[in-house]
C-alpha cells in the first residue's frame, strides 16, 4: 500500500518551475535551439520546451516540469516530486525513459462504396467536386466500412501508406484523428510541379483552400500537417527541392497563427520564401462555406443610382 506524501504549495511550486532544458542536458541529452524555444526528440517526434513547460508537437499535449519527468521518466509523482526537488541523489537513471515502439500501421477496411462521405464533404463541407474525384481516385480519400468516417491517406515516394488522418462523416461528429502508427512526415499531400508549396492544418481545409482556387491547382503541392507541427513541411521540402516558395495557410485562430509565425522563422532563416494567408473565417472551410460579401465599387453604386433615378 502507497504512503501518502504531503507537499506543500511552495514545494510544488519549485518543483513545477524547473528548467526542462537544464533537466535534459544534465541527463545526457541533445538539445537545439529554434527561436526563444529548444526541440527535443521523443523517439524521433518532436517536443518543444520552453522554460519550464513542454509541448509534444505531434501528440498536441504538453504540461510543465512535473508532468514531463511523469511522462518521459515513467515515474510516479511522488518520484517526479523527490526528484525534482533534489531528494532522489539528483538521477533519473534508475528509471530510463521509456523508448516507445512504433506501432504497425494499419488502415481501416474500405466500404464498398463512398455515399456518405462524398455526401458529408460535397453537401456538409462545400468541397468541390472535381477537386474530390481527383484524390478519390488517386486512393487518397476513402470510406471506411466499419464506421463510415473519411479517411484521409498520406503515401511515401514508393505508393506505401504511412499516414492515416480520419474525420467523422456526420454532419454532427467532432470526431477527427490521426491512426497510432502514422508517421508524421507523409500526412496527408500532394505533390506538383511549380515551386509553391501551400501548408493546412486540416486534410479538409486543404481541399477548401483548391476548391476555392481550382485553376491550375494541380501544377502546385499541398500539404495537411495533421496537427500544428512542421514535420510533413520540413520532410516534403527535403524531397521535392523544387519548392523553394512556402504559403502558410494556417487557421486564423490563436494557436495557428502562434504555428504559422513559428514556422516562418525557421523558414526564413533556411533561406526559404513565405507567406502567411489568413483565412477570413476561422479555417478555410469556413470561408468556403461563408465566403464574405464583396464590397460594391463606387461606380457600381453610382450606375445603380443612374439606372434607378
Amino acid at each position: 500500500m502507497s504512503t501518502y506524501i504531503h507537499y506543500t504549495d511552495e514545494q510544488k511550486d519549485r518543483a513545477r518551475q524547473t528548467n526542462i532544458a537544464e533537466l535534459l542536458r544534465s541527463q545526457g541529452e541533445t538539445l537545439k535551439r529554434s527561436g526563444k524555444e529548444y526541440e527535443w526528440l521523443d523517439g524521433g517526434q518532436k517536443v518543444t520546451v520552453r522554460g519550464n513547460l513542454w509541448f509534444h508537437q505531434y501528440e498536441q499535449v504538453g504540461g510543465d516540469a512535473i508532468d514531463f519527468v511523469r511522462r518521459f521518466y515513467n515515474k510516479s509523482y511522488p518520484e517526479a516530486m523527490d526528484y525534482l526537488l533534489g531528494e532522489s541523489g539528483g538521477t533519473l537513471t534508475a528509471s530510463p525513459p521509456v523508448v516507445k515502439e512504433q506501432k504497425q500501421l494499419v488502415p481501416p477496411m474500405r466500404n464498398n462504396n463512398m455515399r456518405r462521405v462524398y455526401a458529408y464533404l460535397l453537401k456538409y463541407r462545400g468541397i468541390d467536386r472535381e477537386v474530390l474525384n481527383h484524390f478519390a481516385h488517386a486512393g487518397l480519400i476513402y470510406e471506411d466500412a466499419k464506421y463510415h468516417n473519411v479517411v484521409f491517406v498520406g503515401k511515401d515516394e514508393t505508393g506505401k501508406i504511412r499516414h492515416i488522418s480520419k474525420r467523422g462523416s456526420g454532419t454532427e461528429s467532432s470526431y477527427k484523428g490521426n491512426e497510432s502508427g502514422s508517421e508524421p512526415e507523409y500526412s496527408f499531400h500532394c505533390i506538383g510541379t511549380s515551386n509553391r508549396l501551400y501548408v493546412f492544418e486540416a486534410p479538409i481545409d486543404m481541399l477548401s483552400y483548391i476548391s476555392m482556387h481550382k485553376p491550375g491547382w494541380q501544377r502546385h503541392s499541398y500539404v495537411a500537417l495533421c496537427s500544428v507541427a512542421d514535420r510533413a513541411l520540413f520532410y516534403t521540402l527535403k524531397q521535392h527541392p523544387q519548392i523553394n516558395k512556402i504559403h502558410l495557410c494556417l487557421d486564423s485562430d490563436k494557436p495557428g497563427q502562434a504555428a504559422a509565425h513559428r514556422i516562418a522563422e525557421k523558414l526564413f532563416t533556411n533561406g526559404y520564401k513565405y507567406e502567411i494567408e489568413i483565412p477570413q473565417g476561422k479555417d478555410w472551410n469556413e470561408e468556403l462555406r461563408n465566403p464574405p460579401e464583396e464590397e460594391q465599387t463606387e461606380t457600381e453604386e453610382e450606375a445603380w443610382e443612374i439606372q434607378f433615378s
